[in-house]
């Protein structure tokens, strides 16, 4: 830190060390390379050198690619079809267009993407239900904070200032937007001036405050699904609507997901479901697993675990479950399913009812309706007479071993968040851009109702870039 009196100059603050933050910086390090005079750079980050990276560094960051490295041609209209239009329909196109550089961006500072094998079919790929392997960053999340943090740190134009918490933009008379007041780890206080600033510290999820006052009663039973999410305070909301800012997304929506519970191991969530049932502390069946593929209906299960059934769920499936050639690649846990020779055994092993859970498999056993099980496609075997029914995949759980999971849901990333343009420059409700402040990644309102998923690094990363660009060619112009 620098102990001067006169504030150190920047021309770009980026507040925040995840995919949004990382992709502005050293997209603004990029496109300013060959000023005569060199640029300065500020990256600002809650966390210490070994914590960084927020939610990016633990998430596995799927990809909602196809083989061709193109954005799932159906993504921008399945967006609009769940959230009955209120999306922004081009933000979504903007993604679109922008995937494949944003792919060789990433990939020329050294993160390698990887399309992996998943045993259950999605629909990543044109909306169509597939078993196309679905792409990721080979390390996760972790590889984009290491490699793009790297190049960022071999950069003598770039300040990385950790442990540095983002207080308030601070403003010029003409209402520009031209630094960030900050509380270093001493405690006190600093100005720091800059001729543009990014926001791309994450959402409010990271507040129990700010998560109850905007989503409702019972925020505070939902844990994180990741430790890095503890410093998405809500500060760029909160220091954005000092300004003015406009707001998108659903405020009281959230992306939560179902995780084992009997791990602290971040991420751990279990996509692999769709074959088996899900039961509440009640022993009661509370939802259609096979509504849908796993992707479109996960975030569902979870967020019915939170909102209506206590925060306790149980998995519980059979041995045509543990046949399906990769399973265990669905479910993210570091522990395995519990197993056993019989429900009651099960039962004792998980620590819940015997005689309901026997009664609840019974019954559901008895409602299933004809045809052949295939958990490669949607095969339309369903209960018949059952509520809540299920749709597909419908197969009875009587054939030994059979396994459990308790789980519980975990919060991912909030709905509701800032409203920018398609350069990422923060608006006004009028539609007016506030000079010299972007904003990119989850601190950006985007969804309502339900998140087609894989694509909020992707977005982080993509608009991250857009916002540098801009700032760097309006300070050329």
């Amino acid at each position: 830190m620098s102990g001067s009196n006169t504030p150190p100059q920047y021309d770009l603050i980026v507040i925040g060390f995840g995919a949004a933050g990382l992709s502005a910086a050293l997209s603004f390090a990029e496109a300013t390379e060959h000023r005569e005079t060199p640029a300065r750079i500020a990256v600002l980050e809650r966390a210490g050198r070994d914590e960084r990276g927020g939610a990016t560094r633990w998430t596995g960051a799927f990809l909602r690619i196809t083989q061709d490295r193109n954005l799932d041609t159906d993504w921008a209209e399945h967006v609009g079809r769940v959230s009955g239009g209120l999306a922004d329909i081009e933000y979504c196109r903007t993604v679109e267009r922008e995937t494949p550089q944003t792919l060789d961006f990433i990939e020329k500072h050294g993160v390698e993407i990887a399309f992996e094998d998943f045993p259950l079919p999605h629909t990543f790929d044109g909306g169509t239900p597939s078993m196309t392997p679905p792409a990721s960053p080979r390390g996760g999340g972790a590889s984009i904070v290491e490699h793009l943090g790297a190049a960022l740190e071999n950069d003598p134009r770039v300040d990385i200032r950790y442990e540095t918490e983002a207080l308030r933009l601070t403003t010029s008379d003409d209402g520009s937007v031209d630094g960030v007041l900050v509380r270093t780890s001493d405690g006190r206080t600093q100005r720091l001036s800059g001729h543009a600033v990014v926001l791309a510290c994450g959402g409010f999820e990271g507040n129990t405050e700010m998560l109850t006052r905007y989503v409702g009663d019972k925020a505070c039973d939902l844990p994180l699904i990741a430790p890095g999410i503890t410093n998405n305070r809500g500060d760029a909301l909160r220091m954005a609507l000092e300004l003015g800012a406009d707001t998108a997304g659903q405020f009281d929506g959230i992306h939560a997901e179902p995780v084992d519970r009997r791990t602290r191991k971040a991420d751990s969530v279990l996509y692999g479901f769709s074959t088996g049932v899900f039961v509440n502390g009640r022993m009661e069946r509370f939802f259609d697993e096979g509504r849908d593929t796993w992707d479109n209906t996960f975030e569902h299960v979870g967020y019915e675990i939170w909102r209506n059934q206590e925060q306790e769920a149980y998995w519980i499936a059979d041995a045509k479950t543990l046949a399906i050639p990769g399973i265990m690649n669905s479910l993210l846990s570091d522990v395995p399913p519990e197993q056993a020779d019989s429900l009651e055994e099960l039962a004792a092993v998980l620590g819940i009812d015997a005689e309901g859970l026997e009664k609840t498999i019974a019954e559901f056993n008895a409602a299933v309706g004809p045809g052949e099980f295939d958990p490669t496609r949607l095969d339309g075997k369903a209960t018949v007479g059952l509520e809540p029914g299920k749709s597909n995949w419908a197969t009875p759980l009587d054939t030994p071993p059979f396994i459990g999971v308790p789980v519980t849901a975990a919060i991912c990333f909030t709905y509701g968040g800032i409203r920018t343009d398609l350069d990422g420059r923060v608006v006004t409700p009028s539609g007016t851009a506030i000079p010299g402040l972007y904003a990119a990644g989850e601190a950006t309102g985007l969804y309502y109702h339900a998140y087609p998923p894989a694509t909020s690094v992707l977005r982080s990363l993509i608009f991250g870039r857009l916002a540098a660009h801009h700032a760097a060619a309006e300070q050329t112009a």
